[in-house]
């Protein structure tokens, strides 16, 4: 596992797709967030939570809204100003330059650590240990991802083109279950999903294909090519200028 993510270089590879994916990436549904809300400590507390893996601040952002304090963990220094410029305007709200290994947070500091979309570039053993020790006891874990769902034409045409020039695609977006069993062992772990969708004109199509650490970016061989069928399978597919990307949000977690 470490050697493979040291391959992905999974700190740096976002540092040149920062305001992609700050635009463009999906967010997250209304019911993961109150799914989460039931963890909100009682007797007054507002809840501490230490999103990790934050990157520029989508999930971050939906729970400050619900008026708990978040430290956004993230070792991408660009990421993370981005992070900062977005949530600025929140009291609650306290960056951490750390990764998901050493967080460098307090011995039972949080009473809830998200992972949205980063649980795959983290090192399981590592982050479960450092995981354990910053969790306050009774305290819960929720690793998240938004996975496409290629149920429709559309949908099936898109991971098609991912899979023909995307650079080690499946190795960056693979769910690894006996590794999520592992991390959650001895916790009573379960998991739940949630609907979510986006809709997308085309340059928010193309933002969205940029945002992804794998897919090519201009100038890099295959990004002409890429283009022009994502142009192709936008014309074949829009209705009324946009296409719609199905999503199942998946949140495994212990009770």
């Amino acid at each position: 596992m470490a050697n493979r993510l040291k391959d992905l270089d999974p700190t740096g590879r976002f540092s040149n797709r920062v305001a992609h994916y700050a635009k463009y990436r999906p967010s997250y549904p209304p019911e993961l967030i109150a799914f989460l809300e039931q963890w909100r400590p009682g007797a007054g507390r507002a809840g501490q939570v230490a999103d990790i893996g934050s990157g520029t601040g989508i999930l971050t952002e939906l729970l400050l809204l619900k008026g708990l304090y978040v430290i956004g963990v993230e070792p991408n220094a660009e990421m993370r100003g981005e992070a900062e410029r977005r949530l600025a305007g929140y009291e609650r709200f306290f960056s951490q330059a750390g990764r998901a290994e050493a967080t460098g947070l307090e011995d039972q500091s949080v009473d809830l650590i998200t992972v949205a979309q980063a649980f795959h570039w983290m090192d399981p053993t590592a982050s479960r240990a450092e995981f354990l020790r910053i969790l306050r006891p009774g305290g819960h874990i929720a690793l998240i991802w938004n996975l496409r769902l290629p149920d429709s034409p559309f949908l099936q045409g898109y991971e098609k083109l991912v899979l023909e020039f995307g650079k080690n695609y499946e190795a960056a977006n693979r769910i690894d279950e006996p590794a999520i069993a592992a991390f959650f062992s001895g916790l009573r772990q379960k998991v739940t999903a949630f609907p979510n969708e986006q809709l997308l004109d085309f340059e928010t199509l193309k933002g969205r294909v940029l945002s992804a650490s794998y897919m090519p970016l201009e100038k890099d061989a295959g990004y002409d090519e890429m283009i022009r069928r994502l142009e192709e399978l936008f014309a074949r597919f829009n209705e009324n200028g946009l296409v719609k990307m199905d999503y199942e949000t998946k949140v495994y977690y212990n009770e």
